[in-house]
């Protein structure tokens, strides 16, 4: 095991070296650089610039500099825990990400919970209960779920929290709380603001894992090894958790590695509509502004999440079924 976590580690650090390689061009394609954008959103207003200030501005950020040793610059910083200065924001971009990771963190972690705890059991009540009234209701359920755009979703229960809980809707605190000092109020405040962009976010995942979980399950209960052991006089409910639950779920463990990146990707936009303190709009902002030393430290920082939710679940697929060894 040792030496596979070992492997894992130097697969892992390739990984990132390749993404924030690719990243770091693809984020310096589109032709100009900060710089123009500075210029031209200047002009917009009226402004001027001349030459000369221009000119500090390029050499402040070295962005007269090759490619190549702009991006060295930032990766012997970024191995040295300083990610280097954020363009627009004229700040350090360590300043800047910390807090909004820390929010992505636990709005993702959140909503995997949730899509994990709602999407499992119903998985399981649809299978063992197919073609019954609550099979069709749920199947309609996770359709709609599959359907309803995140920003269609995330106006409709805005509104439904303000007006039939009486909740403040927009960013993850009530006005009171936004800059009050952390105590047991701020977070039961936190976590009622969590529940509306939980849902948005995982409704689309949640359907997805229902119909992935009832289809795994259906093919499993009709194999053999399930109807030997419901020969063998075992209970229904034995047989369903311990015997074809256990294996129905390997497909899902597989599939949560992959959930992190893509339930950040698909926040952007909910947090965008409820106004949410993530990474989405601000790496989204660091894009269209060409803020590269932001945008590709944004975008390492989700490589990692992806990285690392992988190695956990193929050491969670290991605990869950004896059979697979990692040697």
């Amino acid at each position: 095991m040792l030496a596979y976590i070992g492997r894992r580690f130097l697969y892992m650090l390739s990984t990132l070296f390749l993404v924030s390689v690719v990243g770091f061009i693809i984020i310096n394609l589109p032709s100009g650089t900060y710089v123009d954008y500075y210029i031209q959103n200047l002009q917009n207003q009226g402004t001027f610039t001349a030459q000369e200030q221009i000119d500090a501005i390029t050499k402040r950020f070295g962005l007269d500099k090759p490619l190549y040793w702009q991006y060295g610059k930032w990766l012997f910083g970024f191995v040295q825990g300083d990610f280097g200065l954020s363009f627009e924001f004229n700040k350090e971009v360590k300043e800047l990400i910390w807090e909004r990771i820390g929010y992505t963190v636990v709005i993702s972690l959140a909503t995997l919970l949730f899509t994990w705890v709602v999407a499992i059991p119903i998985g399981i009540y649809s299978a063992t209960h197919q073609y019954t009234l609550g099979d069709h209701f749920f199947t309609l359920l996770g359709l709609a779920g599959l359907s309803a755009p995140s920003f269609l979703l995330a106006l409709v229960l805005m509104v439904i929290a303000q007006r039939v809980f009486g909740q403040s809707v927009g960013g993850l605190f009530s006005p009171k709380y936004v800059d009050a000092p952390w105590s047991w109020s701020k977070v039961l405040d936190l976590l009622q603001h969590l529940v509306v962009p939980v849902v948005v976010v995982g409704a689309s995942g949640t359907a997805s894992l229902i119909r992935m979980m009832r289809g795994n399950l259906l093919d499993i209960l009709n194999m053999q090894y399930v109807q030997a052991a419901r020969a063998r006089g075992l209970p229904e409910s034995l047989v369903i958790i311990k015997h074809a639950v256990r294996n129905a779920v390997h497909p899902l463990i597989m599939l949560l590695g992959m959930s992190l990146p893509g339930i950040i990707s698909g926040a952007t936009v909910v947090s965008i509509v409820l106004s949410l303190p993530t990474t989405g709009p601000m790496y989204f902002r660091a894009l269209q502004q060409q803020d590269m030393y932001l945008a590709v430290t944004f975008l390492v920082f989700m490589a990692i999440m992806l990285v690392i939710g992988n190695f956990l679940a193929d050491l969670l697929l290991a605990w869950v079924d004896p059979r697979i060894r990692y040697e």
